[in-house]
């Protein structure tokens, strides 16, 4: 059973202290840039040619639109936004809340040209009306600023939608018969919403999640799920089988959604760059669980599947410890794995 999951907050002074630093919450937000000189409308741009021992640099490909109207949620210490708005979700039929925040090098004019990675960040328990890793108390976006300038970590734009249509039942970040399609959300009409408004890259190598509790669940099980369109996955505390009650009576289903029956299947397969995946598992020493994740590495951390497993000192079932975890070595992996931005010549 998903387990709720402890969110440290922040005081009421503190977040007022940074909103007064740069932009006030409500207050209109663009991740608009001046872009390269190339065509828009979604198709990819041709890189600039490699130097002699340098690989290919990837394809870039610039907002394709909607543009989305997006309003200051929070503002982070290093004067950056994280904006909020509602995506109606063409292809789920399900419109809820999204949240994003574009590191500072989005912004430079060196990076005009070149897309960014993109990190689906899902938080614990029902991750609904609000998506708590848009707060800056948990500092998951200062200190991606602060990684990527010190080499630890690309600098990812961090994506933060809802992960539930509601606050009753967990839904498994899937599709179950006669309910919300919320697998179809959070594969496909999220990554289409960030390719209608960011510079992104064509490849997968560009695109990961990362997830504590249920929303470790869902980011684990999208990558297994989704190799094609997915590389890599930061899952924290989680749940490797399906447990909603709504799955009952939908038994072939739920074993499509099994990040266990999955990984199996996958890990069967020779590895290759266009299907290995990077599973990031991080536990804390005070939670249970982590006999579960070594079982899973042990059965299916071979083939394409490449593991990682940051076991966490005094570390309980929370955000800050995994945050915490991502510092001490799980970003640096998954970014070793991924695509950052290229600069202009």
């Amino acid at each position: 059973m998903k387990r709720p999951l402890i969110r440290l907050a922040a005081t009421a002074a503190v977040i007022g202290s940074l909103a007064l630093a740069a932009g006030c919450s409500g207050e209109p937000v663009s991740f608009e840039t001046p872009d390269a000189s190339a065509p828009a409308g979604g198709r990819p741009v041709a890189p600039p040619p490699a130097k002699p021992g340098e690989p290919p640099a990837p394809a870039t490909v610039l907002p394709t639109g909607p543009k989305a109207e997006f309003t200051t949620q929070n503002t982070v210490d290093d004067g950056t936004r994280i904006g909020v708005t509602t995506l109606e979700g063409r292809k789920s039929g399900f419109t809820g809340k999204v949240w994003v925040w574009a590191p500072p090098q989005y912004f430079e004019p060196r990076y005009a040209g070149s897309g960014f990675p993109v990190l689906i960040a899902l938080p614990g328990g029902n991750g609904y009306p609000k998506n708590y890793w848009m707060g800056t108390d948990l500092k998951l976006q200062s200190s991606i600023s602060r990684w990527s300038k010190e080499g630890k970590s690309l600098p990812f734009i961090v994506v933060m939608p809802v992960l539930n249509p509601d606050d009753k039942f967990y839904y498994d970040g899937s599709d179950i018969p006669g309910q919300e399609k919320m697998g179809t959300w959070m594969t496909e009409d999220v990554p289409d919403f960030v390719r209608a408004n960011f510079r992104t890259f064509a490849s997968r190598d560009g695109w990961a999640f990362m997830g504590s509790s249920s929303g470790a669940f869902v980011g684990l099980k999208s990558v297994l799920k989704h190799p094609d369109k997915f590389k890599a996955v930061i899952a924290s505390g989680p749940d490797t089988v399906p447990d909603s009650p709504l799955w009952a009576g939908h038994e072939a289903e739920k074993a499509a959604n099994n990040p266990e029956v999955l990984a199996k299947a996958l890990s069967a397969r020779p590895s290759s760059p266009a299907t290995d995946v990077y599973l990031a598992f991080q536990i804390g020493t005070k939670e249970s669980g982590l006999a579960n994740l070594r079982s899973f590495i042990r059965n299916y951390g071979k083939g394409p599947v490449k593991t990682r497993l940051e076991v966490i000192r005094d570390g309980g079932h929370n955000a800050r410890t995994y945050v915490k975890g991502m510092e001490d070595g799980s970003i640096q992996w998954i970014s070793a794995h991924m695509q950052g931005p290229v600069p202009s010549s």
